[in-house]
This record gives structure tokens, C-alpha cells and sequence, in this order.
């Protein structure tokens, strides 16, 4: 029997690994149905993801990424993540200065003197939530600065993120409806942070955004509003979740732990490893754009199509071993910022600078970091997060 991959209790815990390990096996594309809606076909196999992500002709983006229909189209239809070529091409193009690998080293030396700030804050406590304390601080420290947000400010910015992104209720009407408030209150808040720019030279994001063009007219303000909610959202929620993750990780699996504090060389292959272990965005969906079929499977045109990344990175046919957490791991080309194609994680390069950093320095300073209680998961099908953490030092 097919599970229902919308029942948020099979994710109580985190994904249910052994349902999308028999979902490879028997079911690699099988339908699902969906609540007010016409169901999805999910695609679970590495192989398969890799297909639908790479061919936006066959899969579009439009009208959204997220299983469901957009219950307000013209948001939605805005999100750089919802369009396609040529126009996803356009728009991308205008914040992928600010995020270019030059750019991104660029940020080294004041990323690392942001986490020691905040590790040396954290020691001073002895013991602290590894989530609130230190996982949401660095990543939105980092994009509210690229941003343009004032450091005081954006606290109430992530707020309205998690409003938004992290549905933890069963109450569906309850959580859009606060969902819509806080979209309306970043919105009013961007507005108010573009007004005090529109005649400035700045050099963060927000003022490239009000400078630059598409086809040779500018960006409306509700296309600015747009994009700000797209990078606040994505620059602090997944990198959060793949440092909490990933420290998690670290201490289920002790002897990882003691090769890589005794190895500190293997911290990037660590990082890609923590991504593969963990998948901060477990899904996004394509809509097919002709009849086709994926893996023998016939997939009409119009049918929702959902790559299911938690899945393709355990699979044993890409990744030997691919239920054993190895910081040493090469290859791995893993899925976690999705699998190629136009629609590759803009933010991939700074995310992994962020936890490169700070694992090197929390590894340094804090060696015997543990936890001091059980995670509290986020329970969503969406988002692989941890609500909280205890830990000591």
C-alpha cells in the first residue's frame, strides 16, 4: 500500500527513510493523491530526479514548485523558483552577481569573525540551544547583511520567514492565514527599506534589485518584494537546517565525529555529506509539459511531477553504503541544492562556505560539543528541520 506522503506523522522524526527505501524498490514513480487536489506522480529514484531536473522543456516550474496550487497565482507566479527560460534566465541573472564564487570568498574573513563571535558567546553559556543560539544567528547574520536588512532588524525578518515556511500544524486554514499575514507584513517592511534606497549607489542585493533591468525596464516594486522574500527565505532556512542537522549527525555517529575532529581536512567532504545525510528541502515538483514517461511510467501532460531529493540521496544505486553517514565520502553528487538544470540553488556557494566555517571552528573550539537533551523535529514534509537542540559544552 501506498503511504500517504502528506500525513506529516510519518514525519515526526525526520524522513521515513525505510518507506521511501521501498517506494525505490517497488514503486520508483508512483501516484499520490492529494488533498484538494488532483494528485502527484513522486519521483524516488536518483537516476529519475536527475531527469526531471534537468530537462525545464519537459518539466516546468510554472505554476509552482510546491505540490499544491498556489491559492494566490500572482505571488507565486513571481517567485524566481516558480518561472522558467527564458524569463527565470533574465531575472536569475540579476542577483547571481552577488553571489559568484568571487563574491563568496570574498565574505570569508567576516563570515569566520561572525562565528566566533557567536561561538564565544555561546561558551560563555556552557550549555545552549544549538538551533536558536547559533543555527538561525549565523545564515541570517550572513544574507541580512547581503540583503541590506539592518543587524537589528532581522530578527523580526525571520520571524515572518518561519511564518511562512515552516507549517508545523495539522490546522491547514489556521497557517496560510498567518502565512498571508506575514506575507503582507515582509512585503510592507521591503517597501519600506526600498523607499530609503531608490536614489542610492548600495551594494547590497535590495539596491542592485532597484537599479537593474529586465529588457530594459525596471523591476516593479512588487517584483522587489518578491525577490527579498525569495532570499530572505531561502538564505536562512536551509542553511540552518543543514548545520543543525549536520552537528546531529555528528553526534549519532560518534566515530565521524572523532575522525573529523582528528582530521579537520575533511570538512568539506564532511559538508557534502551532512547536505547528501540530511537534504534540508526534501521535495520540489515540475508539471509535465507534454505526454512522456519516466522510468516506464506514463505521465500526461499537465500531471504534477515531485522529485523527491530525501529519496535520490539514499539511493544504494548512486551511493554505495548510502544508509552509513561517511565524512570522507567522494564521490558525491549528492541532490540536496537539486540536481542541475537552471534551477541549481543560486545560494549553494555560500551555504556551504557558512558551514564550513563554522564546523572548523566549532570542531577547534568546542571538540567535545554533546547534546544535552533530544531534538525536537520539525514536522513537515517539506522542510527536513530541527525545531530545537540542547547541547553543552
Amino acid at each position: 500500500m501506498v503511504p500517504d506522503l502528506f500525513d506529516r506523522s510519518h514525519f515526526d522524526a525526520g524522513p521515513p527513510h525505510d518507506v521511501f527505501r521501498t517506494l525505490r524498490e517497488e514503486s520508483p514513480v508512483a501516484f499520490f493523491p492529494e488533498p484538494d487536489g488532483p494528485g502527484f506522480w513522486g519521483v524516488f529514484r536518483y537516476a529519475d530526479v536527475v531527469e526531471v531536473s534537468r530537462h525545464p522543456q519537459r518539466f516546468a516550474s510554472a505554476p509552482a514548485v510546491f505540490i499544491q496550487d498556489p491559492r494566490d497565482p500572482v505571488v507565486t507566479g513571481e517567485l524566481l523558483i516558480n518561472q522558467d527560460p527564458p524569463r527565470h534566465t533574465k531575472l536569475r541573472k540579476l542577483v547571481n552577481r552577488g553571489f559568484t564564487p568571487r563574491q563568496i570568498a570574498a565574505l570569508e574573513p567576516h563570515v569566520r569573525a561572525m562565528v566566533v563571535g557567536l561561538l564565544d558567546r555561546v561558551t560563555a553559556m556552557g550549555e545552549f540551544d544549538l538551533v536558536h543560539d547559533l543555527a538561525v544567528e549565523l545564515p541570517l547574520q550572513v544574507i541580512a547583511e547581503l540583503v541590506g536588512v539592518p543587524h537589528d532588524e532581522r530578527h523580526q525578518v525571520f520571524e515572518w520567514t518561519e511564518r511562512m515556511m515552516s507549517n508545523d500544524t495539522d490546522d491547514t486554514a489556521a497557517f496560510e492565514q498567518d502565512s498571508q499575514a506575514a506575507l503582507a507584513e515582509m512585503f510592507a517592511y521591503a517597501d519600506r527599506l526600498a523607499a530609503a534606497r531608490t536614489t542610492g549607489d548600495g551594494t547590497d542585493l535590495l539596491s542592485v534589485l532597484l537599479r537593474a533591468d529586465v529588457d530594459g525596464e525596471a523591476l516593479t516594486q512588487f517584483e522587489v518584494d518578491v525577490f527579498f522574500m525569495l532570499l530572505m527565505n531561502a538564505g536562512s532556512e536551509t542553511t540552518r537546517n543543514l548545520i543543525t542537522g549536520g552537528t546531529l549527525a555528528l553526534f549519532e555517529h560518534p566515530d565521524q565525529h572523532a575522525r573529523l575532529a582528528a582530521d579537520p581536512g575533511l570538512v568539506p567532504s564532511a559538508i557534502e555529506e551532512m547536505l547528501r545525510w540530511v537534504t534540508p528541502v526534501m521535495h520540489f515538483r515540475r508539471t509535465a509539459q507534454v505526454d512522456l514517461e519516466i522510468a516506464g511510467q506514463p505521465i500526461a501532460a499537465g500531471d504534477k511531477v515531485v522529485m523527491w531529493y530525501t529519496s535520490a540521496n539514499r539511493d544504494g544505486a548512486q551511493f554505495p553504503a548510502s544508509d552509513t553517514f561517511d565524512v570522507g565520502r567522494t564521490p558525491n553528487d549528492h541532490v540536496a541544492f537539486g540536481a542541475g538544470g537552471p534551477h541549481f540553488c543560486l545560494g549553494a556557494s555560500l551555504a556551504r562556505l557558512e558551514a564550513r566555517i563554522l564546523f572548523e571552528e566549532l570542531l577547534a573550539r568546542m571538540p567535545t560539543l554533546a547534546p544535552a537533551g533530544a531534538p525536537v523535529h520539525l514536522r513537515s514534509n517539506f522542510i527536513n528541520g530541527i525545531k530545537s537542540l540542547p547541547v553543552r559544552v
